[in-house]
């Protein structure tokens, strides 16, 4: 516990600094369609043998909470997920949407995670409040659809002490898997996932003015590129090996760049580097499917391997509507490497039986 303190004091600190997150028919998928008023469940099918596929990108939204934060200025951007267009399918407690789409895009099993909204700005009474609010909601749908979901918890990062305590009784006492940040957070001695999902780059906000949603587009990968760059550089992957860390979005814009990375790695005055080229660290970090392209995808298992590629959809965000669909149709793929994306890689850091 002391030593799980001590390392989210220091990145806490951090965070706060940076603003940081074969043939035939054995490939396919089974077809889907409307039945009864009801979507029939898509069938995945890898080298003929029913796949159980795992999301690790959902989100979620508990509005339970609202009503303790809503005369708050800091919490105004969380009004869209109470009566927004996307409120209904990121309500906690609506399962209709949630549940047809999963079975559209065949989806077995969800990781549910809160909207990318941490209220990091909350004082300690209120963020024991709100995270132990989001915890149970997610734990109770969890454990009410347990062959559909696992539990991804949230901590307040503001307040290390208070994080670790949350983190220990949600593994504990809630079931959860995993948590997610918006910076880092260590899971090493409980065994939970790390998801690391980003929540916007403050410092380029005026930059990313005018059209293209470039807070987002932009801004979002270039946080997790951020945090990933830390974690390397100020050698916490080097203290805490057994991480379990996932990074949102592709893992952001390292991954594809690394060797810029790598050429810093000689420079030791300039570059406080860990034990190891900077890339050789990319390949113990799991990164989620949201890469949208045929060369992405081929890209990122020749820097780290398919066994660290899980699928993602970002539900309900509408950025991938056929992830399991985008997996199979790569190119070069083999039957192996599709089983591990679509499901053991995840089953592995879920905790989720076969």
């Amino acid at each position: 516990m002391s030593s799980r303190r001590e390392f989210l004091k220091n990145l806490a600190g951090a965070t706060m600094g940076i603003m940081f997150v074969n043939c035939g028919l054995a490939n396919a998928a089974g077809s889907f369609q409307q039945a009864g008023g009801k979507v029939k469940r898509r069938v995945v099918v890898v080298a003929g043998r029913h796949m159980k596929t795992i999301d690790v990108h959902g989100h979620c939204f508990v509005p339970e909470i609202w009503e303790h934060i809503k005369d708050f200025k800091e919490a105004q951007p969380l009004k869209q997920f109470v009566d927004g267009p996307q409120a209904p399918k990121l309500n906690v407690n609506t399962l209709e949407f949630r549940l047809q789409q999963m079975d559209e895009w065949g989806i077995d099993i969800q990781a549910v995670s809160t909207a990318p909204e941490y209220n990091y700005w909350a004082e300690r009474d209120l963020a024991r409040r709100i995270v132990q609010i989001q915890n149970h909601k997610i734990a109770e749908l969890c454990a009410a659809h347990s062959d559909r979901f696992v539990g991804i918890g949230t901590v307040a990062m503001q307040h290390p002490d208070l994080a670790a305590e949350q983190m220990e009784e949600g593994a504990k006492k809630l079931g959860l898997r995993g948590f997610e940040i918006g910076g880092s957070i260590n899971g090493e001695e409980l065994g939970s996932l790390i998801f690391i999902h980003p929540a916007g780059f403050a410092e380029g906000e005026k930059r990313f003015e005018g059209k293209g949603r470039l807070d987002n587009l932009i801004g979002n990968p270039l946080e997790t590129t951020v945090a990933l760059s830390h974690l390397i550089f100020e050698g916490t992957l080097d203290r805490f090996p057994g991480l379990k860390i996932c990074a949102a979005h592709g893992g952001g814009f390292l991954p594809s760049y690394s060797g810029r990375s790598d050429r810093c790695f000689g420079d030791p005055q300039s570059c406080k580097t860990g034990q190891k080229r900077p890339s050789e660290y990319l390949k113990q970090i799991y990164y989620d499917s949201l890469l949208f392209t045929n060369e992405g995808m081929r890209h990122m298992i020749a820097e780290v391997g398919a066994s660290q590629i899980v699928l993602g959809t970002d539900y309900p965000f509408g950025w991938e509507s056929d992830a399991v669909g985008y997996i199979l149709g790569v190119p070069g793929l083999s039957d192996d490497q599709k089983k591990a994306i679509l499901s053991s890689n995840a089953a592995k850091l879920l905790r989720i039986s076969s």
